[in-house]
């Protein structure tokens, strides 16, 4: 079975699992709405006090002033913030039910919050990456984003397994990163293929949502509008439950070698395997 058709196959187990604990689409639900609040809160003072008819002042303050970049980062400790919290909560849930028992919307919460501490130690270290990786792709036009590109997906591959780390072993952010990168070296890569396979099937799955907002301006149709939207929406948050299940399911096997409840051991194996016996 290739890589993709592995994904395919692990995104329906995951399914199957969410299908079983639907409340906690509530999870990426808050994580969105906060992160909306949080953009709302910081777009504003900045896009207001600027002035727009002004092209040269815009490229000095977002090139060369190095207060845009202190903005940038305590954006990015708030929004990074936001999201691994939710995401924690909803990657305990998975674990709970993975290993066998009935996770309540509480215990995502109560997950979180014990972990709340370490949780905003891994936001700095990923806003102190993030605004990195914006300094380097704003020196150059071209080869700033293509070196800010490679290093951010080589981010996202090494960190891939941080949040469960941090939630389901209790250990700080440098010690789960560095055991995330240690698994990686058994996923190879796997965990990017995965992520692939679940973007590229719901990419597919949206195509209804665009065409309905499309036909909805040109029709002048609200209510298609909106109805393209809502299951725009929906989608999203599906897809960010799938994921972190997917993550969790991934990280319990690469640790205990022992396919968790709902998944194929066959299937966890074959993407746990290093790359010279695949």
């Amino acid at each position: 079975m290739g890589k993709f058709s592995r994904s395919w196959e692990m995104m329906k187990e995951s399914w199957e699992v969410l299908k079983e604990d639907k409340k906690i689409l509530v999870f990426p639900l808050l994580s969105g709405l906060c992160c909306l609040i949080v953009l709302a809160s910081f777009a504003y003072p900045l896009f207001g006090s600027m002035n727009w008819q002004n092209e040269e002042e815009w490229e000095t303050m977002y090139k060369q002033d190095w207060t845009y970049y202190v903005f940038l980062f305590l954006f990015y400790i708030v929004n990074y913030f936001v999201i691994v919290f939710f995401n924690s909560a909803l990657i305990a849930c998975a674990a709970k039910r993975l290993s066998g028992g009935e996770p309540t919307v509480s215990d995502g919460f109560k997950a979180a919050f014990s972990r709340i501490g370490a949780i905003f130690e891994w936001a700095i270290i990923c806003a102190i990456v993030g605004v990195i990786l914006q300094a380097i792709e704003d020196r150059s036009k071209w080869l700033g984003r293509l070196v800010a590109s490679i290093l951010g997906t080589a981010w996202t591959l090494v960190s891939f397994l941080v949040i469960p780390i941090l939630v389901i072993e209790n250990q700080s952010p440098f010690s789960a990163l560095k055991k995330s990168t240690i698994l990686l070296k058994k996923t190879w890569g796997e965990q990017l293929i995965g992520n692939f396979g679940f973007g590229l099937a719901f990419l597919v799955l949206m195509l209804p949502a665009f065409a309905m907002i499309i036909f909805g301006f040109v029709l002048h149709s609200i209510l298609m509008i909106a109805a393209g939207a809502v299951y725009f929406i929906v989608l999203l948050l599906v897809e960010s439950a799938l994921t972190s299940i997917y993550r969790t399911a991934l990280y319990l096997y690469a640790r205990d070698g022992q396919a968790p409840s709902g998944f194929d051991e066959g299937l966890l194996n074959s993407a746990i395997l290093p790359k010279n016996n695949q």
